[in-house]
């Protein structure tokens, strides 16, 4: 008897990184480098496989994928905002578009596609950086902070002037920032091509197309 897969899968990517079993589909699809599920559709203690996080278009050429089948393990994002908070990059395959704009705004000088992992896995490994409300103020559009509320963290997305808060099923409504203490989660690689007009496509609960 063939033992049942979990359904949802561990397969949601949130902002801070985490991989969560949530039924809501996003807009994105991605990877970090390889396989690091097991067989029955679980997950050991792995989060990746090599330095290469990226971003994926979900159709491309009309390619057929089983999901944590044999070959890599799929993940899945609300939107780019969202794949860039978690310290993930465009793939320079399905979206070398979106890749190639990335790379020009982020870095000031030409980089191959390992020397933008590097530069982003080590900002992974670094602990989030504190916030005044006024730097949060400040960011750019695309960019994501953390709040505590409640029991727990809760990401934000700054847009237009305002913040709106991040679930696996969209964005709430445009509100001001939220009370500190405040983390910024975008790492600073993605922050500087957001600083240089990179527009990350976004949910269409975030009021627009792009950012």
């Amino acid at each position: 008897m063939t033992e049942r897969r979990p359904s949802p899968l561990q397969n949601r990517v949130d902002p801070f990184g985490a991989l969560v079993a949530a039924p809501a589909r996003g807009t994105l699809m991605g990877n970090r480098g390889g396989r690091f599920h097991r067989d029955d559709g679980t997950l050991g203690a792995r989060r990746f496989v090599s330095r290469a996080w990226i971003s994926c278009a979900l159709c491309f050429k009309g390619r057929r994928r089983s999901v944590w089948g044999a070959g890599y393990t799929e993940l899945f994002f609300l939107d780019e905002a969202t794949a860039l908070a978690a310290g993930h990059r465009p793939c320079f395959e399905c979206r070398r578009a979106a890749a190639n704009a990335f790379r020009d705004a982020a870095f000031a000088a030409p980089v191959s596609a390992p020397q933008m992992d590097d530069a982003l896995h080590a900002e992974r490994r670094a602990p989030k950086r504190a916030l005044a409300s006024a730097e949060a103020e400040a960011l750019p559009d695309g960019a994501m902070i953390a709040a505590t509320i409640g029991a727990g963290a809760q990401a934000f997305l700054r847009l237009d002037g305002a913040f709106r808060r991040w679930s696996f099923e969209g964005y709430g409504p445009a509100r001001e920032a939220p009370a500190g203490p405040l983390l910024l989660l975008t790492p600073p690689t993605a922050l500087a091509a957001l600083r240089r007009a990179y527009r990350p496509a976004l949910h269409p609960s975030a009021g627009r197309d792009r950012a």
